[in-house]
């Protein structure tokens, strides 16, 4: 009995593994037949080419070229970092274009078109120019983050329209989101230092334009039902509609709580990012890394990210959003101390290495970092209304931008305050301190998080019908986009 038992082991094993090898193919499946194969795919080219792999080039790019060649201090970088999320903060107004203004018919589809050639436009003048101005610089990076921008909301709508129609799905499709975004940011960060230490900062803002001739792809290949009637010179009226929706919507208890969680816990969490890149590059007693170890070190952020994911979709998205948000907020603010043993050397006098400890640090906080986020996105979708659902979600994402360049802007003030600069660094530990303490202070804010089961709807039902109006032809327009057809 025991040798027949034992001879059945080996296979029962092999069985297991190659049903655990086959499930994240199974789960595409899955997502391709309720959802679509278009969408799923523009899913993983939006989020996993244009801003994975396309942000993990440009971010350490914009890092050396904004130190290198403008030369600027740590603190004007940050503000200058800052500015680039303005495109991202008017999210609302692309959201509004792209539920009330369809061109030639389409809703969807020719806003990734357009997104994508304003991207690759950008990209290739600010690569192609020599000698230029700070403000002709941050223009035309503004322009290439604008495009991103524009591309994020118009597939952010097609996710928040399925999670409205598939809600059992929301967590999936987030998931699917951030694996993504996560695994084109890792060959991206892989790449970045060895392709900026090739052809330097401005070779690679070259090298973008191919992550944005992706969106432009994503806009030929999405399955959208035409709408063959627009009646144009109601695009005032239906702006009008959409921004009294948005706003009958904020008033909601359960929207604009989770909404002011969401920014004062990002604008709590204040970035000195700058001031540890140029301390791990240029300070006389840091690590002095070289453009090929700050982007494998970015890298492995991206690894953490996507374990963060990993452990998210497997383990915590069905535990309610207020206990993830907990532990998760708690460990964030905890993780944050370890640049504080960095800075201070203290990982020396146990003897590990600088490169060891910075990829452990790295690659903790993003995993972290990426649990906090999931169940924000999550939530979010859930608060978006049937008809205006790219709009609102645009302007939640929006919200959480703002609470971005707060962070991005104070982190920048306390730099200054501290007089930390390209040279000195004495006072960077006090801004690390300072930092993990206010990482803290959302905690004692999670009473704004609805205790509702993360896979149930959030909003009241009749907020989740999409509104019929008397005029036939304008209810047509509304209903005229199938993304979940999966005929």
């Amino acid at each position: 009995m025991e040798e027949s038992q034992s001879e059945r082991n080996p296979n029962d094993c092999k069985v297991g593994l190659l049903d655990f090898m086959l499930r994240p193919v199974q789960w595409f499946k899955k997502l391709g037949q309720e959802l679509h194969w278009s969408f799923v795919l523009g899913v993983v080219l939006i989020y996993g080419i244009s801003q994975g792999f396309g942000v993990g080039l440009s971010k350490v790019s914009t890092q050396y070229y904004m130190k290198d060649e403008q030369k600027l201090q740590p603190s004007e970088a940050q503000v200058y970092f800052g500015l680039l999320q303005l495109p991202w903060i008017v999210k609302p107004l692309w959201g509004l274009l792209t539920d009330s203004v369809p061109i030639l018919g389409y809703r969807r589809r020719p806003y990734f078109v357009f997104a994508g050639v304003l991207t690759a436009t950008a990209m290739l003048a600010l690569s192609l120019q020599k000698n230029l101005h700070l403000a002709f610089a941050l223009l035309y990076l503004m322009a290439g983050t604008a495009g991103v921008a524009i591309a994020d909301v118009t597939i952010d709508a097609c996710v928040t329209q399925n999670s409205i129609s598939h809600p059992s799905l929301a967590g999936d499709m987030q998931s699917l989101c951030g694996l993504s975004s996560s695994i084109g940011a890792l060959v991206g960060y892989t790449l970045s230092g060895f392709l900026v230490h090739i052809v330097g900062p401005k070779g690679v803002f070259g090298l973008l334009s191919i992550p944005a001739s992706m969106v432009i792809l994503v806009g030929i290949i999405l399955r959208e039902s035409r709408g063959h009637r627009f009646a144009y010179r109601r695009v005032n009226e239906k702006f009008l509609d959409n921004s009294k929706a948005m706003w009958m919507t904020l008033q909601c208890r359960d929207v604009w709580r989770p909404c002011l969680y969401m920014y004062l816990s990002l604008a709590l969490s204040l970035h000195i990012h700058e001031g540890m890149f140029y301390w791990y590059t240029d300070a006389k007693g840091g690590p002095s890394f070289s453009k090929e170890v700050v982007g494998s070190i970015f890298s492995v952020g991206a690894v953490g990210s996507l374990c963060g994911v990993l452990i998210y979709q497997n383990l915590l998205k069905d535990h309610p959003f207020r206990d993830i948000l907990f532990w998760s907020q708690l460990l964030y603010g905890a993780s944050g101390l370890l640049d504080l043993v960095l800075v201070l050397r203290l990982n020396l006098r146990i003897g590990l290495p600088d490169y060891f400890f910075v990829v452990f640090d790295e690659a903790v906080s993003k995993m972290i970092g990426r649990i906090k986020w999931m169940p924000l996105l999550v939530l979010s979708s859930k608060l978006c209304p049937a008809g205006i659902e790219g709009t609102f979600f645009a302007l939640i994402m929006s919200i959480d931008h703002v609470g971005l360049l707060s962070s991005t802007w104070a982190g920048g003030l306390l730099l200054h305050v501290l007089n930390v600069t390209r040279t000195q660094f004495d006072n960077l530990w006090m801004a690390i301190l300072i930092r993990s303490m206010l990482r803290l202070v959302p905690i004692g804010l999670l009473f704004l998080i609805p205790r509702s089961d993360p896979n149930s709807a959030i909003l009241p039902e009749e907020m989740l019908k999409t509104k019929k109006g008397d005029d036939m032809l304008e209810n047509e327009n509304l209903e005229m986009t199938s993304l979940v057809d999966s005929s």
